[in-house]
């Protein structure tokens, strides 16, 4: 019995702490091979950061063409969307429209 014992801890000498192996072993594998690692995570929360930026962006557009929408239901939004946009004019009005690419062409 004593030889039995003698020799189980010849063999576990060096895993003396085997509570402290196993420990770290399991923490090694929670941080990069689970399936739920801390890099998978780390991925995941810049995909969300992502995400939320492109959600802010797009509710500051939504708020914008809100207020556009809010200016074209006027007669004068819309008139002055027609000029602004379609070259529209009045009875007895002359409009003149510079082109800004032909100035920077000539330079």
């Amino acid at each position: 019995m004593k030889s039995t014992l003698k020799l189980l801890k010849n063999t576990l000498k060096p895993f003396r702490n085997i509570f402290l192996v196993v420990t770290v072993i399991f923490i090694v594998w929670m941080l990069f091979f689970d399936a739920n690692s801390w890099l998978i995570h780390r991925e995941l929360n810049k995909e969300i950061e992502a995400l939320n930026t492109k959600k802010e962006f797009y509710k500051r557009e939504i708020k914008s063409d809100t207020k556009e929408i809010k200016k074209l239901q006027t007669p004068q939004g819309i008139e002055k969307y027609a000029r602004e946009n379609y070259n529209m004019k009045k009875e007895n009005e002359d409009i003149y429209i510079i082109a800004r690419d032909t100035l920077k062409q000539s330079e």
